[in-house]
């Protein structure tokens, strides 16, 4: 997956180009993506990697004491609105990786056949409903090349060609047209589901 997608959310090129590089970060930023501004959530990981250096990884945070792990969402500036559960939840979503998919995150996606094989092994992830995992299919999908059949029947209404999540955005432009069109939805009483 390294370096082949499009993503550009934070407006920072290392943060961006480490949710490119690395599968475990985007899962994570992914995670992080709600009750803060996606920006917020996408450079998370980048700050995380700084404050456990040497070895950012599934299996690092897994096996990070979960003082330390808290310790490193809580400090200023803060990786979430609520650093102490995301912190939990991130070592949650580390083991998960760990035992299911050998430490690699990218084998997740990798030996999938379907779009719904897919879909039901992201819902599987702590932190993941039905809707997260549906935009991050389709995150896979448009940003990153990686369309197993039916992958958009599996993520609808996200599939389509409507600027609506993070899986729409490849540039500052592309962020203006996904926050405009989330104002209007809200101004509707819609979601961005609708």
């Amino acid at each position: 997956m390294a370096a082949m997608g499009t993503l550009a959310v934070t407006g920072d090129h290392e943060a961006d180009q480490l949710l490119l590089d690395d599968p475990f970060a985007l899962l994570l930023a992914m995670m992080l993506d709600q009750q803060i501004p996606m920006e917020w959530a996408f450079k998370s990981p980048l700050r995380l990697k700084k404050r456990i250096p040497n070895d950012f990884s599934a299996k690092r945070l897994a096996a990070l004491n979960p003082d330390t792990a808290e310790a490193a969402f809580k400090e200023k500036p803060a990786l979430h609105r609520f650093p102490g559960s995301m912190a939990r939840r991130a070592q949650e979503l580390a083991r998960h990786i760990v035992t299911n998919y050998h430490g690699d995150a990218a084998n997740i996606w990798n030996d999938t056949n379907t779009g719904q094989e897919l879909l039901g092994r992201l819902q599987a992830l702590p932190g993941y409903g039905e809707e997260k995992a549906k935009i991050f299919l389709a995150l896979l999908a448009k940003r990153f090349g990686v369309k197993p059949q039916g992958w958009e029947q599996a993520c609808m209404p996200f599939a389509d060609g409507t600027p609506r999540t993070v899986a729409d955005i490849d540039g500052p432009n592309a962020l203006a047209s996904v926050r405009a069109w989330k104002k209007a939805q809200k101004a509707k009483g819609k979601s961005k589901s609708d």
